[in-house]
């Protein structure tokens, strides 16, 4: 089974019908089809950043993006550093 993606506009009126209509979380997961924890998920990531919940497939958080970029400098200076002695060991091998 494939897993299901779910627009930021579909999320967004989906915790609208929750908080501003007055529909249980149960009810809406029905009419929805949606699994009520995955509502209340939604819920709790509009309630705690409005502006950043639901980034979007592909696109992280400004936190997230500061916590990812020592691991890619890390990264980046491994290549550069192993880069040297895998051309040594490739020409090594295509001289003999």
């Amino acid at each position: 089974m494939q897993r299901r993606k779910f627009s930021r506009g579909f999320k967004v009126e989906a915790v609208r019908l929750i908080k501003e209509r007055g529909v249980s979380v149960a009810q809406a997961a029905r009419d929805l089809d949606v699994q009520e924890n995955v509502l209340r998920k939604w819920v709790r990531e509009l309630a705690s950043d409005p502006c950043q919940a639901f980034p979007g497939h592909g696109q992280i958080k400004p936190e997230q993006l500061e916590i990812e970029k020592p691991w890619q400098e890390v990264a980046n200076l491994k290549a550069e550093r192993d880069i040297p002695t895998m051309a040594v060991a490739y020409f090594a091998n295509d001289v003999a």
